[in-house]
């Protein structure tokens, strides 16, 4: 959980998860909405991918980076849980 509360701390990567949203992209088409290098880019990437927020899929020269919704899913559910036991006291 750590990994991905680093990923997402950081607003380059929520913007990168947001252009996921929509539709797979390469690392170049995610670059294409930034105005940092792509170097810096694929750092993000990395971060993501190792938080397990994105996925990447080779095809052909391209690597295609896809938003994986399953761990948002869990971080989700855990702070519901938190919700839940809100004013609870033994």
């Amino acid at each position: 959980m750590n990994l991905v509360y680093k990923a997402l701390a950081d607003p380059t990567r929520r913007d990168i998860l947001n252009l996921l949203r929509n539709k797979d992209l390469t690392a170049g088409e995610i670059a294409d909405h930034f105005r940092i290098s792509k170097p810096s880019i694929s750092h993000h990437l990395n971060l993501l991918k190792q938080a397990d927020l994105v996925r990447a899929e080779k095809d052909g020269q391209y690597i295609y980076y896809s938003i994986n919704t399953t761990v948002l899913q869990d971080v989700l559910a855990w702070i519901l849980s938190l919700q839940e036991g809100k004013g609870k006291r033994e």
